[in-house]
């Protein structure tokens, strides 16, 4: 089971048909995983935080202004405590400082991709806060704790977004920016040459860094991603497109 960064872009991608919701219902009826652990942008806690309950999951709706329909939406996963402990033991073995969560449901940057990857909601999941404020290299040594999640069929996915800056979406527009395509173009040639180094400082070396991430809570994700996978040479682009110009959709398999 391979790890996964997806982007989980606009809660609309919930209940809309596009090109985008499709490859994910399709992607997700390839995959059987026995459990689920998925970081998500939109918890961030200063130290990494776990969800751990064997109850089922309240649905969060952490946005305002969408059609009411979206807030009907239920995604009544479940938690595996039993999981959550693995996952704890790991970070403590590798020196990560953690804290679990007993009640917490499932926020948006979860529960939307889900619901198009896995619409029974039968598969065990564990949430877990980012904190966007560590180097790049510290998000890959978490994700590295995780490895050999995967060997156990265990799926980790970073839910993110790489180019994100809702300051200056084009709504309606349906090309994207040069710029967000050179931001992403930098990435893959980087992720496919397997330069970590450079990666680790994309702020530095990334064309359109700041514009492209002006925060790092949805970027972050993707270096976990990467660093729960063994290596890098398996990573394939599994899709993209872009949305309002600016808002990218690149999903990884590492």
């Amino acid at each position: 089971m391979q790890s996964l960064f997806l982007a989980h872009g606009s809660p609309m991608n919930a209940i809309e048909d596009k090109e985008y919701t499709r490859f994910l219902e399709q992607f997700g009826k390839t995959l059987q995983p026995k459990a689920i652990v998925i970081f998500t942008a939109h918890w961030e806690s200063d130290v990494l935080t776990i969800s751990s309950s064997d109850e089922q999951y309240e649905t969060i709706y952490d946005f305002y202004g969408f059609p009411d329909e979206l807030y009907q939406i239920k995604y009544p996963a479940k938690g595996s405590s039993s999981l959550a402990n693995i996952i704890e033991e790991k970070f403590i073995k590798q020196g990560i400082s953690v804290r679990k969560d007993m009640t917490r449901g499932l926020d948006h940057g979860s529960w939307t991709l889900l619901r198009r990857l896995f619409p029974k909601a039968d598969i065990p999941v564990v949430q877990i806060s980012v904190n966007p404020f560590l180097h790049p290299e510290k998000q890959y040594e978490i994700g590295k704790a995780l490895r050999g999640l995967g060997e156990e069929d265990i799926l980790v996915i970073g839910s993110g977004v790489t180019v994100h800056n809702l300051r200056i979406i084009k709504w309606g527009q349906s090309t994207p920016e040069p710029w967000a395509v050179e931001f992403d173009d930098w990435l893959i040639g980087k992720i496919k040459d397997n330069q970590l180094n450079d990666l680790f400082e994309y702020e530095k070396l990334a064309p359109h860094a700041q514009m492209a991430v002006p925060r790092a809570e949805h970027f972050v994700p993707l270096y976990i991603a990467m660093g729960s996978a063994d290596s890098l040479d398996n990573a394939k682009v599994l899709f993209r497109n872009y949305e309002f110009g600016t808002l990218s959709n690149l999903c990884y398999q590492f």
